[in-house]
């Protein structure tokens, strides 16, 4: 039986349906927006059309990257092969570069720091190194959260050992001023998906990991960064979704416990001991298991996994929402975001969320595009701190970036969503979404998805704000993958504007 989403997607409003769809924003009500949640893992500046404000140095290939020789092993994802895909001889040359370009362009970096305890010793890229006699040995060399000795510049290679510690000083070393400008500073993240390391790098951790591994693992690291980067913020323990928050992929010391739970309650702890807090950010990676004839972030644009996919989102905070998916069919709706934030309240108080790794598909189809923006929507309105795109599809993904774009550059002169949000109540989520803001020149910036193949007339209330005159609108259709100009809109009064969204849309208006 199809959902009425996918009723909706396919054969648009009932007949007759004329009443508009009625919003009220509230311009006294406000929330801020974190800068953060429009990021990229490795963006490419030049191509995507928008500007990326934080970039995200992360992934499999980092687990064991060796940041003295540039040596890395991507684990499953290649060949459990080291190799030198980082590039260059020169000590860190890659992420210095990584994080020199994220400063270039006004954005802040988010850097990974391999925890797991061995990083690639060569780069020889000759297969699976278990081929090699003894390989953890060779192979691999050790790697620690802290030099107990003076730190070397450039680092010490006949030493045997790899020093985490030392990375990030000597990383702070060339960006002396990184902590003085918020927007364009270095975060430092603990590793990759700790719970799947059996899979993905079974050479270095054949064992799963255990609820007390990840959490000391998580204090020793996140010691050693902060005793020398005091000011930067640090991102654990980097799930890779929900069997991982939950359980820690079936960890064999759980015995019942939920994990998130219980990594929060042991940063607390560490941070009581300590003295001072030790990982500030709880970061996740998120990609939905929805489905529709696929999953929604396969390279499938049929009428039900695009529907699946515009209604997908809902389930990072819609409690009345049940997408159809394996996590649903346990626990009903997903509502991810309130979800973790309700145990952040609980057992950590104070801590920020991020979800460094997502992906909802459609690259090349409208139903991607309204997708990302009804995520990043939901993201800055549900007080996410950071949030990266992993880009999964075999496209080129243009729908995906007009979405950024509409949020980040909607005019071609960066035109941007406003970094304080207005409350919006009313409204059908399964129609249709409505994001409200206004920026530091008191602009108000307003982004509505029509999620259905029918013209959506929409009626949007405006209390506690400026009179309205009229709107510019940019629109992004099926028609072409970025804003487009379209026919301003006069207003119906100064507190209503009217409007009729065309199938399948997102329009951002722009108040005057």
């Amino acid at each position: 039986m199809r959902t009425l989403a996918c009723l909706l997607l396919l054969v648009g409003l009932a007949a007759g349906q004329t009443e508009p769809l009625s919003w009220k924003v509230d311009g006294a009500r406000t929330f801020a927006i974190s800068p953060f949640v429009y990021g990229v893992n490795h963006p490419d500046w030049v191509k995507q059309g928008w500007t990326s404000t934080v970039s995200r140095v992360g992934g499999n290939r980092l687990t064991a990257y060796n940041w003295e020789t540039n040596a890395s092993n991507a684990g499953s994802d290649w060949q459990h092969q080291n190799d030198n895909l980082m590039g260059g001889d020169v000590p860190g040359e890659s992420m210095q570069k990584a994080v020199a370009s994220s400063h270039e362009h006004g954005a802040a970096c988010i850097m990974t720091v391999p925890i797991v305890g061995r990083v690639a010793a060569d780069k020889k890229g000759d297969g699976d190194v278990n081929k090699t006699p003894d390989y953890l040995h060779k192979r691999f060399l050790p790697s620690l959260p802290k030099k107990d000795a003076p730190f070397a510049d450039p680092p010490d290679l006949a030493d045997g050992k790899v020093y985490q510690d030392e990375f990030v000083a000597w990383l702070e070393k060339r960006f002396p001023k990184a902590h003085e400008d918020p927007r364009r500073t270095i975060f430092y993240a603990l590793d990759n998906e700790p719970e799947l390391w059996t899979t993905t790098h079974a050479r270095i951790h054949p064992e799963k990991v255990r609820f007390e591994e990840v959490a000391r693992l998580n204090v020793e690291y996140a010691e050693a960064v902060k005793r020398v980067a005091p000011k930067a913020l640090v991102f654990g323990f980097v799930s890779y979704g929900w069997h991982g928050l939950t359980t820690l992929q079936d960890a064999p010391d759980r015995k019942g416990r939920d994990f998130s739970a219980f990594y929060l309650e042991e940063m607390k702890a560490a941070e009581q001991k300590a003295g001072r807090r030790l990982v500030d950010v709880f970061d996740l990676h998120w990609y939905p298991e929805a489905r529709g004839k696929s999953r929604v972030m396969d390279d499938d644009n049929s009428p039900e996994t695009a529907a699946a996919r515009i209604q997908s989102p809902r389930s990072l905070w819609d409690p009345s929402y049940k997408e159809s998916s394996w996590i649903a069919g346990a626990v009903g709706p997903i509502r991810l975001l309130p979800r973790m934030r309700e145990k952040i309240e609980k057992h950590y108080p104070g801590t920020k969320l991020a979800v460094t790794e997502y992906y909802y598909g459609g690259g090349d189809h409208i139903s991607g595009a309204l997708a990302q923006a009804d995520v990043l929507g939901i993201y800055g309105r549900e007080g996410v701190f950071a949030a990266t795109l992993w880009h999964l599809g075999r496209t080129d993904d243009r729908f995906i970036n007009a979405a950024f774009a509409l949020f980040r550059n909607f005019d071609g002169k960066d035109g941007a969503f406003g970094d304080t949000g207005l409350e919006v109540g009313g409204g059908d989520p399964a129609r249709a979404s409505l994001y409200a803001s206004r920026d530091a020149q008191n602009r108000v910036v307003l982004i509505a998805l029509n999620k259905t193949e029918a013209a959506l007339p929409v009626r949007i209330d405006l209390k506690d704000l400026p009179p309205v005159a009229s709107a510019t609108l940019y629109r992004i259709t099926s028609a072409e993958p970025r804003p487009v100009a379209a026919a301003a809109v006069a207003a119906s009064s100064p507190t209503t504007l009217s409007a009729e969204l065309p199938p399948l849309s997102a329009t951002a208006f722009i108040l005057k």
